[in-house]
């Protein structure tokens, strides 16, 4: 098994960024090995995929480690490149974007929404470590209630997307993503997998949060330690399969809605209007 994890890591992964630029203990190893197996099982070559990133953990740790092509964006701007490649390049080349919680569902969210409205090809992974863990520890949009941060040290009140039933998976389904999942790598790995996998196949937005643990930032301040092992029991237990939560469940995993190849894709769309326009004219 760490023969196979070797050589898949030597495919796809620069050496000089391997093990790891991330902290010890982060889950963003994880999280990548994922996504790089699901192009493994795929059949997927560097030359197939085009990976992207921007600012933070998930951007310092995505950026440059994927032998292929890739870029890096503005904080919040991923998307919006990644819509103008979508119409560059041929249709069988894969988007994938690496983005943290704050780029996806803070001050990307507006671009977020708007690439799943048009329903571009792209594929977005959300390594969401539950608050602004680079710049300190701040909490952010997914920081679960009452847990104290850098910036809420007697516990997080204010609401925010995944408190008391408002859940951004359901502001993506309406507006107009055609596949999503949640998967916490700790828990149910190879099924987070199979969602990355659907999630490429898709021809058109899809989004696969995936919520990892910070044990430089998050673990020393809510739990007081930066043991891994505890902050690893501590996302376990509030995590659970859809359909089988817990009243201290947090994150539900699984294929939270698949519509995939069932709306006109962005670049298609643009191109087909495009020839129309040169052929007649008029739309």
């Amino acid at each position: 098994m760490e023969l196979y994890a070797s050589k898949l890591i030597e495919e796809y992964l620069r050496t000089r960024k391997i093990p790891s630029t991330a902290c010890s203990g982060c889950g963003l190893g994880m999280n990548h090995k994922v996504v790089i197996q699901a192009f493994k099982e795929l059949g997927l070559k560097t030359a197939d995929v085009i990976w992207g990133t921007s600012i933070g953990c998930a951007g310092r740790q995505t950026f440059a480690t994927f032998k292929g092509d890739g870029f890096a964006g503005t904080h919040g701007r991923a998307y919006a490149i990644a819509r103008g490649l979508r119409i560059a390049l041929p249709p069988e080349k894969k988007i994938v974007l690496s983005v943290g919680d704050g780029d996806a569902f803070g001050i990307g969210l507006m671009h977020l929404i708007h690439a799943a409205r048009v329903n571009a090809d792209i594929t977005v992974i959300v390594h969401d470590n539950l608050g602004y863990q680079s710049t300190g520890g701040q909490f952010g949009f997914t920081t679960p209630m009452g847990v104290k941060t850098d910036s809420s040290p007697y516990g997080m009140f204010e609401h925010n997307l995944m408190s008391e039933g408002m859940d951004v998976m359901h502001i993506l389904k309406g507006a107009g993503a055609t596949f999503l999942a949640r998967h916490v790598v700790l828990a149910d790995g190879p099924r987070a997998v199979e969602s990355v996998k659907k999630a490429i196949l898709n021809r058109g937005f899809s989004l696969v949060h995936m919520p990892h643990p910070c044990v430089t930032n998050f673990a020393m301040k809510h739990l007081g330690s930066r043991v891994p092992v505890e902050i690893f029991r501590w996302f376990k237990e509030r995590t659970a399969p859809l359909g089988q939560e817990k009243p201290n469940t947090i994150w539900a995993t699984g294929i939270w809605h698949d519509a995939s190849n069932s709306r006109a894709e962005f670049s298609e769309v643009v191109w087909g209007a495009t020839e129309k326009i040169r052929r007649t004219g008029t739309l």
